[in-house]
């Protein structure tokens, strides 16, 4: 099992996309191990953007997230981090293609609705940045044995 960071950035808020868009992560058959809803402020930005922070369009980045609230949530299930960025679709809404979130609600490349970590060391250091270890919960759900092989629910 995989945990990836998911973002329901401040447009998918405005645009009241987070339960539409939660739905086909929760289709798809991932578990929701973490979530809430936060403002980020300037400082967490660049916490979490670090690498972005000396670029030329880093202030308007920034101005994007710390504009309204967002929804973080923690993800978890068999190659999360692959499975939900191929979900998510090209950065640009304007390249995604139909079927994916973005190709299906997104007609920018900044404005384009959700974050997800891409790959498995950032995932740990954006999971660490917006959870505490006791907001993150390991349970079971009733429909796994339906969900995945018996051999694919360990590990």
């Amino acid at each position: 099992m995989e945990r990836t960071l998911i973002l329901f950035k401040p447009d998918c808020v405005q645009r009241r996309l987070v339960g539409r868009i939660l739905a086909r992560f929760e289709d798809k058959g991932f578990k929701i191990v973490g979530m809430k809803m936060l403002q980020v402020t300037p400082e967490l930005a660049k916490r979490h953007y670090a690498e972005h922070v000396d670029k030329p369009f880093y202030p308007s980045l920034e101005k994007y997230i710390t504009g309204s609230p967002l929804v973080a949530a923690v993800l978890e299930g068999l190659d999360a981090i692959r499975v939900v960025r191929e979900m998510l679709g090209a950065t640009s809404g304007l390249k995604a293609q139909a079927g994916t979130i973005r190709g299906d609600f997104s007609l920018s490349r900044q404005m384009n609705l959700v974050h997800a970590s891409d790959g498995p060391e950032a995932a740990k250091r954006e999971i660490d940045i917006y959870f505490r270890p006791e907001e993150l919960f390991d349970y079971s759900l009733a429909l796994e044995p339906w969900s995945r092989a018996e051999d694919e629910l360990g590990g």
